[in-house]
């Protein structure tokens, strides 16, 4: 076996983050090796003005990089999760997963933001697209940036905290797509009343940390209630199947994160759920139990699960079909 592994990963900060998270622990585990990362664009960094469910779904962040592993151009790659479609491409499987890190959605909003294109009006506030249209509204806007169906759902669902805006808001979700920095700018730019982001990203970005100069409030919303996309704060490392990369991946697996990996995926694909459609799914293993929570929008039904079961093999599999029946009806 060569004595370098060298790890694809997309171009952004936050997955160069993760990947030097993926190659630090993996040069731990194994300090002989020498790790190289390589970096390539896909189709989902490329096409930014449209959603995601327009042109490809979720495979459009991860097909590059298969595509080189295949041609023997890299080792392994480095993915979140959540981007993960439910079919990989023949002869590659995951290889590794993470812990989890927080699997939570954060609203985030400016901590100045009537100074950020905010009008007054006598009604009230409007938002700063509203403003800039000069409509008059007769209750207030809260304009939420996101581009994902399930958080525009759970949105939708949403009260906004009495402390969180002057008055009781009607919220919209309008398109928005980029990369973190990209979206945050967007914010401060006045597009958006708040944009929802994940609590794993921002952490890894290092933009959580409490610093006067941070324009920025983080508000974190419950998995339990606004539940997170299957897979959401996981890393995954794909590879080739039975490859001597792919064996040095064990070193750096976890089971719970593989076990709650396995089960949100396991649902979504007996749902066949796809990123065109509102579905959230979140698991997490609590006094030796797998506890699930899930929600689905079909034919106009608004569903939502709450189930437990034990850790075998058999039971987490009765999970998901329970769980993916409840949500498909």
């Amino acid at each position: 076996m060569s004595k370098i592994i060298r790890i694809g990963t997309r171009k952004s900060a936050l997955a160069l983050i993760q990947t030097e998270l993926i190659a630090e622990a993996l040069g731990r585990a194994w300090p002989d090796i020498e790790i190289e990362i390589v970096t390539k664009d896909t189709q989902g960094d490329k096409i930014l003005d449209k959603p995601l469910q327009e042109f490809g779904g979720k495979g459009v962040f991860v097909s590059e990089l298969e595509q080189a592993i295949l041609d023997g151009t890299i080792d392994l790659a480095v993915h979140s999760a959540k981007d993960m479609p439910m079919e990989l491409a023949p002869g590659l499987a995951l290889v590794a997963v993470s812990e989890r890190e927080d699997p939570r959605d954060v609203l985030v909003t400016l901590k100045e933001r009537n100074k950020m294109g905010r009008k007054h009006t006598e009604g009230g506030y409007i938002s700063a697209a509203d403003s800039r249209q000069q409509t008059a509204f007769s209750c207030q806007k809260f304009v939420i940036g996101t581009s994902s169906p399930r958080r525009q759902l759970l949105a939708s669902l949403w009260t906004i905290p009495s402390g969180l805006w002057p008055k009781k808001a009607l919220i919209r979700c309008e398109t928005l797509r980029g990369n973190v920095p990209t979206r945050l700018r967007k914010l401060k730019e006045g597009k958006y009343d708040g944009i929802i982001l994940a609590a794993a990203g921002l952490k890894r970005l290092g933009l959580l940390e409490a610093k006067e100069e941070n324009p920025y409030e983080f508000h974190f919303l419950q998995p339990e209630v606004f539940i997170p996309a299957g897979g959401q704060g996981i890393m995954v490392v794909e590879g080739l199947a039975g490859s001597e990369a792919a064996a040095l991946c064990a070193s750096v697996d976890s089971r719970e994160g593989r076990i709650c990996l396995t089960l949100e995926r396991r649902v979504l694909e007996l749902l066949e759920a796809g990123c065109h459609e509102p579905i959230g799914v979140y698991s997490q293993i609590c006094q030796g139990k797998a506890r699930l929570w899930g929600i689905s929008s079909r034919k106009g039904c608004i569903r939502r699960v709450c189930l437990e079961s034990g850790l075998t093999p058999r039971e987490l599999e009765l999970l998901a079909q329970e769980a993916a029946g409840k949500l498909s009806l």
